[in-house]
């Protein structure tokens, strides 16, 4: 019996209502770092401060927030899990917007205070969120194009970060810094309707595929299932290395446009006189530009995978790379002004995950070779961090941005399909619930350390600096994230020695497996 699952189009469409909910929670995850000098002057915040409050959407994460909504997406599936998360992330952005106008006090502290808890219950529903996603992905593209899906809803979510780095600016600079907050939680409430849009199908498919199976006794959670999980040395290692890698990532993203700025004397804002895609409405127009950017990768990586011959797919992608070409000649005026804008360059970095995540999603469902890859993407990440820390040339700066964007599309594009081999699929919400919150205890550490160093580092001048007689140095902060790139080759490495004695085939082409 043919299932929804089985048609393209529909499983698609589903990867496009799930995908709503990465995109909008990762944009509310990371604007702020393109607003982080208008906080500093507006609300009177320290780089420790700012740190602080970014670092509490971690906080309910790393006592078991996320181990306990894994859970609850075990054992009552999708449609609960997703509702109850969703509108949790929805609550807490809203919090923080209503603290940004000042509704429960002007004073910093107050600010500072209710921006943190609305930033703990949006984190708390966040990282929830993208455990649904990802296990609802499996759901339904197991069997078929399951890497390749994963990828692309990584890309969407990294299209939420570029988009929120660089646009958040332009509704702050257009209107008051407190519109980004609105706009944030916004964006979590329309994509929490197409969620509910795709539980009408998701109760469609489960009827479908209960028809197909016979009738099982309900396998229900088990502690002991989650102390298995944890002996596995396979999963360890690709947990410890997922928690080294994203915390030289996520956290960096949020000091990315300011120490662009400090650094390479990048501008915060755009010029007077910078072209505008849509004169009545900047930031909607820059937007556009993005999306047109993520719709190239789309037809890129998806389109020609559907075709039957190599010389129709051949085609179909350079007919794609010629337009691509067409777009960047046809804006350079604009982009050529934006490589010299902090939050516009700094979203170089997820817009290296956008174009190249599907691309080794697609690879690795053809070539698998997964550990390899996570080895390669690992070495990226320390030439990046190097080239932003120790050197001082704006052109290797801008290599490095694009290399950490191309490392954090291939480590994840390689990391998660490797995690459904690993675990069994009926434990795959726990597994990833539970990586995640190992991995929110690195990101807390980060998001607030890389503040409180960075203050420390420059103590002698913070008055200075205030003042704007002096600027931020990033050497040290930014050097610090170049261990854990070390650390994440080690951890790539122990897996794939872990691996040829579990045999789940992370190295082998998937026909041997």
């Amino acid at each position: 019996m043919k299932t929804l699952k089985d048609s393209v189009t529909m499983r698609w469409l589903m990867l496009v209502l799930l995908s709503g909910l990465t995109f909008a929670t990762y944009w509310a995850q990371d604007f702020m770092g393109g607003i982080k000098d208008i906080l500093m002057n507006e609300y009177g915040f320290t780089s420790e401060n700012f740190g602080r409050v970014v670092g509490m959407t971690t906080w309910t994460n790393m006592i078991g927030m996320i181990i306990v909504g894994g859970i609850i997406l075990d054992k009552w599936g999708i449609r609960i899990a997703g509702l109850i998360f969703g509108a949790l992330a929805a609550l807490g952005a809203t919090v923080v917007f209503l603290a940004s106008i000042g509704l429960f006090g002007e004073d910093s502290g107050t600010r500072l205070l209710m921006m943190g808890i609305g930033r703990m219950l949006f984190g708390s529903g966040l990282e929830v969120v993208c455990v649904v996603a990802t296990r609802t992905i499996v759901k339904w593209f197991k069997g078929y194009e399951m890497a390749l899906a994963m990828g692309l809803n990584i890309g969407f979510g990294r299209l939420g970060t570029a988009l929120g780095i660089a646009i958040s600016p332009d509704i702050a600079f257009g209107s008051t810094v407190s519109a980004s907050f609105g706009f944030a939680a916004s964006l979590i409430g329309l994509a929490l309707i197409m969620f509910v849009v795709y539980l009408f199908f998701d109760v469609r498919i489960d009827k479908q595929l209960a028809a197909d199976k016979p009738p099982t006794e309900k396998d229900d959670f088990k502690f002991a299932d989650f102390l298995n999980l944890i002996k596995d040395k396979s999963f360890i290692y690709i947990t410890l290395l997922c928690v080294a890698f994203y915390a030289a990532y996520f956290p960096f993203i949020q000091y990315a446009p300011d120490m662009l700025v400090n650094k390479f004397g990048f501008s915060s804002e755009l010029p007077a006189n910078a072209p505008v895609v849509m004169a009545s409405n900047p930031a909607l127009g820059n937007a556009l530009i993005f999306v047109g950017l993520f719709l190239f990768v789309i037809f890129f990586s998806v389109v020609p995978s559907n075709l039957k011959t190599a010389i129709q797919r051949l085609v179909v992608r350079l007919a794609v790379l010629a337009g691509f070409v067409f777009y960047i000649y046809h804006f350079r005026e604009l982009f050529g002004v934006w490589l010299h804008n902090g939050p516009k360059t700094a979203a170089l970095i997820p817009l290296g995950t956008i174009v190249f995540t599907p691309v080794f999603g697609a690879i690795i469902d053809k070539k698998n070779r997964a550990a390899t890859l996570m080895i390669i993407g690992s070495f990226l990440l320390i030439l990046a961090h190097l080239s932003l820390s120790v050197l001082n040339n704006v052109t290797l700066a801008y290599v490095g941005l694009f290399s950490l964007g191309i490392a954090f599309s291939l480590v994840p594009a390689a990391m998660w399909p490797s995690v459904a081999k690993i675990v069994p699929e009926n434990r795959l919400g726990t597994a990833y619930s539970t990586m995640f919150t190992v991995q929110n205890w690195g990101l807390g550490i980060f998001y607030w350390g890389i503040g409180w160093l960075l203050d420390v580092v420059n103590r002698s001048k913070l008055d200075a600096i205030e003042r704007g007689e002096a600027v931020y140095d990033y050497t040290v902060p930014v050097l610090v994230l170049v261990a854990c790139g070390v650390v994440s080759i080690f951890l790539a490495f122990k897996l794939k020695q872990a691996d040829r004695k579990a045999g789940y085939g992370l190295e082998e082409p998937p026909a041997k497996h």
